[in-house]
């Protein structure tokens, strides 16, 4: 999700479709839209199929390097959540991981 100075959602994006237990993040593709939307921050997501919403060390790896590449382009990760279909999620921010 792309965010105005507000916190309001300007764009919502996908930036990938992963594969069954792996995908490959590009910062590029990530703060693409953000970039093209003039957003001020971002909110990144993505679903465990596997249900469990528990982060991996991919994912927390993956957060601190766009939370890095932020830092450069201007444009704050405001959160990583990492959800199931069964309405459940994890917040990398409200578990301190961001």
């Amino acid at each position: 999700m792309c965010l105005n100075m507000k916190n309001q959602v300007v764009a919502v994006h996908r930036c990938h479709v992963g594969g069954l237990n792996a995908s490959i993040v590009m910062p590029r593709e990530v703060f693409k839209a953000a970039i093209l939307n003039n957003s001020a921050s971002i909110i990144v997501s993505h679903q465990h199929p596997s249900q469990d919403v528990t982060p991996s060390r991919e994912d927390i790896e993956v957060t601190a390097r766009l939370v890095e590449c932020g830092k450069i382009l201007g444009i704050e990760v405001l959160d990583h959540l990492i959800i199931n279909t069964k309405a459940k999620y994890y917040s990398l921010k409200e578990h301190a991981r961001l």
